[in-house]
């Protein structure tokens, strides 16, 4: 057992924090006291880093008072009691002040660890235009490197090449630049994250009018997206003078273009907005995004320009608990409005990939097998939309029902009326006879009247289906379109070659099995079909899962999918974070339980239905991920190296060997199934 596994810092997570505290009208004593009390408070929320707005220890809106000698006098007093407060608390504080430097006055970026000063980070970019008038104070760092600066009794680095690097924590690596600089057309921070930054900090002041925290919010996004990094932005809140300005202490923190968290805005008390930042999903995206290493290289390598400071931070390993929200099924959204424009985009993918399949083959009709199952469902009303869309009949689908030893009534009845209330041609193949007949020359013990059911009593049923549907394609000019999905390829669960694996263009196979549920749902709200086919998907988004292959036993069991493989949610989880992000295993085991432990925790998918809500305790989640992790690395490569075309659906990633994943055959699950062994719990 490691006993680190509860850490955030063994997954190499962070915790950061953005700071709104009382500012005042140029009380430094008053600032420095505020900034020690939020600095405390983050400590006792073990919080690894805090950033506090621009010029927060100086005050930023007292105008010509900066130039006073007795303000600047002030705030060198201020920082030392900051300093001196911070050598026994674990964050790393950056805090905003006006410094002195040559005959010069800076706004600047001060980073304090333990009682150390280790770097001041000039401003580059000055707003000098409309309400802003910087220029009249302050001058700019560009350019300024390499340089150093007396402050707090301390000789530190100054000048705007400095990103900060924890020696003890190697994913602990950040940048700081300050308000107007990530509004210009070239942030300081893109260079920082170049340069090897993974948490890009903002000190601002940052008025604000009508519409500005949409601003500042696009461009946290935008700059966390493009630069690949969590961004940790601060504005100033209450306290500053509103002589002309007003303040709303907005506060966010983003990672790759997604909000972790944000401040309430407009409070009258000292704020902290807390999130965990996971710096290696960030590694790992730039390792996957060939571009941001040419950008690195077209602007001239940065890393080789930056001063890297290093410090011991020190940390713990303690288990501080998880602040950070994990979706519990990470390719579907679980707010309403993302769901639903999600939904809308993935079936259109869908229908798009098969409207042009459809057009450029030239083919008389689709060819489907219709089980009554989610995925044959999902399928034929993808095809159905195609052909509305082309303004051909419905009829140009023929669905074709192909029962066996195992097939249930239910859904051999669901089947049969989805076919008639779309109006396709239908018909009905039993598979028995054919399938006697081949176990029969295979001398087969069932063929004897023995009742086994093993894997080739299931294949003779599952390649007599497909065999039936693609000999029918040839015999009437049509296209079989395949009706797996993304779970299962991931699982390996089907039968390779002339089975379920393949078919003339597959249409699900870049969808998983937990979104398809939400697909047919989100058809049923949006009034896609009529009410009498909203009826029968309804019914079938109820069916238990199951290949029906295998006769129920005495008690009446019916076959269980994943009482086989294990829950879809479950296994989809891991497919998200082993193919979008390639995280360790022991990480995907860590956040799949913070996202499953708790059934009242965190938000549920709009539409999920409370009698399927469930919790996973962590031995469970990790038999099923050592289970997952064999599968997909060692035994299912070559189904998905040999598999059709399909539209890519879901930015969670796809499976197709010319896309999103490419892998050998021959692969070992060895290396992910020792990393779990030796980093799990």
């Amino acid at each position: 057992m490691n006993a680190r596994f509860g850490s955030i810092h063994h997954h190499r997570m962070l915790r950061v924090a953005a700071a709104t505290p009382i500012a005042s009208v140029g009380d430094t004593a008053a600032n420095a006291e505020q900034t020690i009390a939020l600095a405390r408070r983050a400590d006792a929320e073990a919080v690894d880093l805090v950033v506090f707005p621009e010029l927060n220890v100086t005050s930023y809106a007292i105008d010509d008072l900066h130039l006073q000698t007795a303000q600047q006098q002030a705030t060198a007093d201020a920082l030392t009691k900051i300093a001196e407060a911070s050598e026994g608390l674990r964050p790393v504080l950056l805090v905003g002040a006006a410094l002195p430097r040559a005959g010069r006055l800076y706004n600047c970026a001060v980073v304090i660890a333990r009682g150390r000063i280790l770097g001041v980070v000039p401003k580059t970019f000055l707003p000098n235009y409309r309400e802003y008038y910087e220029k009249r104070w302050f001058a700019s760092g560009a350019g300024l490197a390499g340089l150093s600066i007396e402050i707090a009794g301390q000789t530190v680095p100054f000048g705007v090449d400095q990103i900060f690097a924890a020696r003890d924590l190697p994913h602990f690596v950040f940048h700081a630049e300050i308000c107007e600089d990530y509004w210009s057309p070239t942030p300081p921070s893109t260079a920082g994250a170049l340069a090897g930054a993974l948490v890009c900090c903002n000190l601002s002041a940052s008025n604000v009018v009508i519409g500005k925290s949409r601003e500042r919010m696009m461009l946290s996004a935008a700059q966390s997206a493009r630069a690949v990094c969590a961004y940790v932005y601060a504005a100033a809140g209450p306290g500053e003078s509103t002589t002309d300005l007003a303040w709303d202490g907005q506060g966010s923190i983003h990672e790759l273009g997604e909000l972790l968290a944000e401040s309430s805005r407009f409070g009258l008390d000292p704020e902290l907005v807390i999130a965990d930042v996971d710096c290696e999903r960030l590694a790992q995206e730039r390792m996957r995004n060939g571009t941001f290493g040419d950008a690195a290289t077209f602007a001239g390598h940065p890393e080789t320009r930056f001063r890297r400071i290093v410090f011991d931070h020190q940390p713990d390993y303690a288990d501080v608990g998880l602040k950070r929200a994990i979706r519990r099924f990470p390719f579907v959204p679980d707010t309403p409005a993302r769901l639903d424009e999600d939904c809308y985009e993935a079936f259109n993918i869908q229908v798009e990939g098969l409207l042009k399949r459809l057009a450029a083959t030239g083919v008389e009709r689709l060819v489907i097998g219709v089980s009554g199952g989610l995925d044959s469902t999902h399928a034929l009303i993808v095809a159905a939309k195609a052909l509305d869309r082309l303004g051909r009949p419905r009829s140009d689908i023929l669905g074709i029902t192909l029962p066996g030893f195992a097939t249930s009534e239910d859904t051999k009845s669901n089947a049969w009326k989805l076919m008639r209330a779309l109006g396709i041609t239908a018909e009905e193949i039993d598979i028995r006879p054919a399938a006697r007949m081949m176990l029969e020359g295979m001398k087969h013990p069932f063929a004897s009247g023995e009742p086994v059911y093993d894997v080739t009593f299931e294949n003779v049923q599952a390649g007599l289906r497909t065999d039936y549907l693609f000999r029918i394609a040839n015999q009437r000019n049509g296209l079989v379109v395949g009706t797996g999905d993304l779970s299962e390829l991931a699982l390996g669960w089907c039968t390779y070659g002339v089975g379920d694996h393949m078919s003339h263009y597959g249409v699900n196979a870049g969808v998983p099995k937990t979104l398809i549920q939400f697909l047919i749902r989100w058809c049923i709200a949006t009034d896609q079909y009529d009410p009498e086919t909203d009826a029968v998907l309804d019914a079938i988004l109820s069916t238990e899962i199951s290949p029906e292959l295998v006769p129920a036993d005495a008690s009446g069991a019916i076959q269980s999918t994943e009482a086989k493989i294990g829950p879809y949610a479950l296994n989809d989880f891991f497919a998200h974070y082993v193919l979008r992000h390639g995280l360790a295993p022991s990480k995907i085991l860590f956040l799949a339980w913070h996202a499953w432990r708790d059934i009242d925790a965190g938000r549920w998918p709009i539409g999920y239905p409370e009698a399927a809500r469930t919790a996973y305790d962590r031995d469970t989640i990790r038999a099923r991920l050592e289970k997952f992790l064999w599968r997909f690395f060692q035994i299912s490569q070559f189904k998905r190296s040999a598999l059709p075309n399909s539209p890519k659906v879901s930015a969670g990633g796809a499976v197709s060997p010319r896309g999103d994943w490419r892998a050998p055959s021959d692969g070992s699950a060895d290396v992910w199934l020792a990393e779990l062994a030796a980093n799990g719990p």
